[in-house]
């Protein structure tokens, strides 16, 4: 996943932590030799085209708005044909309201039409304030949220690991991040609620509360759900 910050400084650019604190009160819970946050990718707008979601300041999300729409206005100049002159005529009306590009309603074939583009609002796009920039690992829980990730724990023995995963993935996809063997021998997921491991105080006592299910390859995996898989080798 990358993260693009615009008009944002002071923010190293690389590899950040997504330090959630569910994480830290299961590594209390769950004993383990170490604990291992996701990470994303932070960039600058140099590379806008290959973001997935982009965080913006308070003041900087009219800017964002007013930068794709001269865009849109300068292609809509140009006279393009068909859908991509629809879909744009749309994108054009939403922010001239000051909405996102994203909640101009486009056709899946509008999309398409202008997926290459380089329209910033057409992505998730996370508006922080100055306190949130200044715990910049925090906020990448809420930009996670927001630009349509989640993230599945395993815990215990090695380490209590987060791993991320964009919302809506079954069990073998969210095994696959971790090893495509995983995935292409997988069984079952055994799976316990966050919630479940918190109020039942670890993976062992949820265990004995008979809160670990058995899931199959349809189950899709709920954020911060903690996970065992089993797979033929």
């Amino acid at each position: 996943m990358k993260v693009c910050l615009v008009g944002i400084s002071g923010i190293p650019p690389g590899r950040h932590h997504v330090k959630d604190a569910r994480l830290d009160q299961a590594h209390k819970l769950v004993e383990a030799k170490k604990r291992t946050y996701a990470q994303v990718d932070v960039a600058g707008e140099e590379e806008a085209v290959t973001a997935d979601v982009f965080v913006v300041s308070e003041s900087g999300r009219l800017d964002v708005i007013l930068r794709d729409l001269e865009f849109v206005e300068t292609r809509l100049g140009r006279d393009p044909a068909g859908v991509e002159k629809t879909a744009l005529e749309k994108i054009k009306a939403a922010l001239e309201k000051e909405q996102l590009a994203s909640a101009a309603g486009l056709a899946p074939d509008e999309a398409a039409a202008v997926a290459a583009h380089p329209l910033v609002t057409l992505k998730p796009v996370v508006v922080a304030t100055a306190a949130e920039l200044a715990a910049f690992d925090e906020l990448l829980v809420r930009v996670l949220a927001e630009g349509g990730y989640a993230c599945y724990l395993t815990v215990g023995g090695p380490e209590n690991r987060a791993w991320l995963i964009k919302r809506g993935m079954t069990a073998p996809e969210a095994a696959g991040v971790i090893h495509t063997d995983i995935q292409k021998g997988f069984i079952r997921a055994e799976v316990i609620s966050f919630a479940d491991l918190v109020a039942a105080g670890g993976e062992t006592q949820a265990k004995r509360a008979n809160k670990l299910r058995l899931e199959t390859k349809t189950y899709v995996v709920q954020d911060y759900d903690v996970v065992n898989f089993r797979f033929n080798k």
